[in-house]
């Protein structure tokens, strides 16, 4: 929500860092009109103008549609153009690929054509059923398999709307080629198969991290705890350093930090340092290229490994995997219109022997 959000930018500010856990939510929650922070699902857009194209939304390795992993939303205190503002994270989970990713931005100022001036209500609208739309506001028709622009239409019914062939042949298989025909004058908004395309869906809720401090050591028996193991500790403790790799050392960090909230699938801090889990393949400067308007881009979040857990993904072969996903971001949030800006992702792998 935009109380919670502005909270994360604050307190990343401070150099605190803002943890996401996912928790189911009733549906309603988790509509554009709510600002929700989530996990799979369709997305909810923010701007109904100017949404990403399908070509933007392919996979750059294999071509084919990108399915929706989730969605952060996180307004800049002080920006009036990013009063609103969310990021969008899709990824490739079509094997034997399952590595393609894309990320863009969206922002809008609080008075926009789309959204009420005053704050959403925190109260389940009369209609708050399952019932899904695929047309905004903006008058653009969004794909009935994964929710993103769909500028294809059913040449038979010109109800159904896809982002690709393959969504609509997708779609004819499982259902619609025995429908068609029924929901020419129908509203098709009403019946959805399974396509078992899209990710379990569920609302990202933020808490900001505690800050924890080392236990504090009685000075005399520190002393005594030397004293006592002498020289022996000492070269123990040598040996040890030489023979720990940096690979070493920073997947145990990643453990340490992560054992406070085993759970967090997600750590916000627009301008922070992230948290590798390997020493292998972290990006350079040179790795990250500048935003289209010039700026350098900066790190703002990270999707944490523990979110496998939660999308169901798993299949014979390949499957969609991670150790570390990262989000970089124009360090000054440029404003390109009313549109979707694509930013840049980072896929760290766990390592295979930490």
């Amino acid at each position: 929500m935009a109380e919670m959000a502005h909270s994360s930018a604050a307190a990343s500010q401070l150099g605190r860092v803002e943890l996401g856990f996912a928790e189911e939510a009733p549906a309603w929650r988790l509509r554009s009109e709510q600002f929700p922070s989530k996990v799979g699902g369709r997305p909810a857009w923010l701007g109904a103008a100017g949404l990403p194209k399908p070509d933007a939304l392919s996979c750059p390795r294999c071509g084919r549609p990108l399915a929706f992993l989730l969605q952060v939303y996180a307004p800049l205190p002080g920006r009036a153009d990013a009063f609103h503002r969310s990021l969008f994270l899709f990824c490739c989970r079509e094997p034997p690929c399952c590595s393609g990713l894309r990320v863009f931005r969206n922002q809008l100022p609080r008075k926009n054509e789309f959204y009420s001036y005053d704050p959403p209500s925190e109260n389940p609208p009369a209609e708050a059923g399952e019932s899904l739309h695929l047309q905004l506001k903006s008058g653009a028709h969004l794909c009935r398999v994964c929710g993103c622009l769909g500028p294809k239409a059913c040449s038979r019914c010109h109800q159904a709307h896809y982002c690709s062939k393959e969504h609509q042949t997708l779609d004819w298989r499982l259902g619609h080629k025995q429908a068609c025909t029924q929901l020419v004058s129908d509203n098709l908004d009403h019946t959805f198969p399974d396509h078992n395309f899209l990710f379990p869906e569920f609302e990202i809720v933020i808490e900001t991290e505690d800050e924890i401090l080392p236990e504090v050591v009685d000075k005399d028996d520190d002393s005594e705890i030397i004293g006592s193991m002498g020289e022996t500790l000492e070269e123990e403790l040598d040996s040890m350093a030489r023979h720990e790799s940096r690979e070493d050392q920073v997947f145990q960090n990643f453990k340490t930090q992560i054992a406070l909230e085993p759970e967090q699938i997600l750590r916000y801090g627009r301008g922070i340092e992230p948290i590798w889990i390997s020493g292998e393949n972290i990006p350079q400067e040179k790795d990250i290229p500048n935003c289209p308007c010039g700026t350098k881009r900066i790190f703002e979040f990270q999707v944490m490994p523990q979110l496998l857990n939660y999308l169901k993904a798993d299949r014979l072969g390949k499957s969609v995997d991670w150790g570390v996903l990262a989000v970089f971001t124009c360090a000054e949030n440029c404003s390109l219109g009313t549109g979707y800006t694509e930013e840049f992702v980072w896929k760290q792998d766990i390592p295979e022997t930490p």
